[in-house]
């Protein structure tokens, strides 16, 4: 069976091999003698074997002891080199930076947030993968994703980059002179649509509606579908039918006119975009970096 101990208690027993005497070695650590005679006792008990030999003048190492000591100090050796590399690790962060987030986080793939951050730290490398595949962060390499809070994981921590968002659905003018405005969501499945999917294997999305806190799913059956939300705007702005997506994305284009939003009263604003990164793992500088750039960018 593996030994439950406290490994601060090894600590302890080098300190009192090396000293060769407990008063000495609790002063060392800044405890009571008495402490360091309870911990050296419990490592005794916890490995079965006496590890020193004690009188009222001395303390020795037992054969055990030493054997403990021997394979102890290699390993503290590596440890001390470990330690002292990341204290000597320059301050400013540095190194790749892997970042993946989806599609429509147009706050962060617009380019003043990337531009802003590379600009002030120019030692780190930021590698983005834009994709809208779901998958471990952790297990593929990256140090954080982008995505909407409502599909992260739970024991990942997320920092806001957004407020609310909104989706929408829209057309152009030119598609709406001749077809009438629907006035329910289920009045799209009458009109030319254009939809998005995740990936050739995947169904088409469903466009999600709600009102009065309550929710309806509508399956279009769009007679276009894409994984590239830039064509689904192209289409729409060339009258090729309505389409869905965030607003944020169709923003310029609705301001403009050329967009034309519609069923407002059924799309609610959720909770927006969030920069996430798993909370297991110790922050790298460099990750840091990219957090703090986002708290004050928002």
């Amino acid at each position: 069976m593996p030994i439950d101990m406290d490994l601060n208690l090894l600590t302890i027993f080098v300190a009192v091999a090396r000293a060769g005497n407990f008063r000495a070695a609790a002063d060392g650590l800044g405890v009571t003698r008495s402490a360091v005679s309870q911990s050296i006792g419990r490592l005794e008990h916890a490995l079965g074997r006496p590890l020193f030999n004690r009188t009222t003048r001395s303390v020795r190492l037992t054969e055990e002891g030493e054997q403990l000591l021997g394979a102890l100090s290699d390993t503290l050796t590596e440890i001390t080199a470990v330690l002292e590399a990341t204290r000597d690790t320059p301050a400013s962060p540095s190194g790749l930076l892997r970042v993946t987030t989806t599609s429509i986080a147009e706050r962060f793939l617009s380019g003043p947030l990337i531009t802003a951050f590379i600009e002030k730290h120019p030692d780190i490398t930021l590698d983005v993968t834009v994709t809208d595949e779901v998958f471990d962060i952790v297990a593929a390499g990256f140090d954080a994703g982008i995505r909407l809070g409502e599909v992260i994981e739970q024991d990942m921590i997320a920092i806001p980059l957004t407020g609310e968002q909104r989706q929408v659905a829209v057309a152009s003018p030119g598609y709406l002179a001749g077809h009438d405005m629907p006035q329910h969501p289920r009045e799209l499945t009458g009109h030319r649509c254009i939809g998005w999917r995740a990936s050739p294997e995947t169904a088409p999305y469903r466009w999600e509606f709600e009102r009065d806190q309550r929710a309806l799913a509508v399956a279009v059956e769009p007679q276009m579908t894409t994984n590239d939300m830039q064509l689904m705007i192209r289409v729409a702005l060339a009258d090729g039918g309505i389409t869905f997506g965030m607003e944020e994305t169709f923003l310029p284009y609705i301001e403009r006119g050329e967009l034309v939003t519609m069923l407002d009263d059924w799309l609610p604003p959720f909770a927006g975009f969030f920069l996430y990164y798993p909370g297991r793992h110790t922050v790298t500088p460099k990750l840091r970096a990219l957090i703090d750039h986002v708290r004050h960018y928002r």
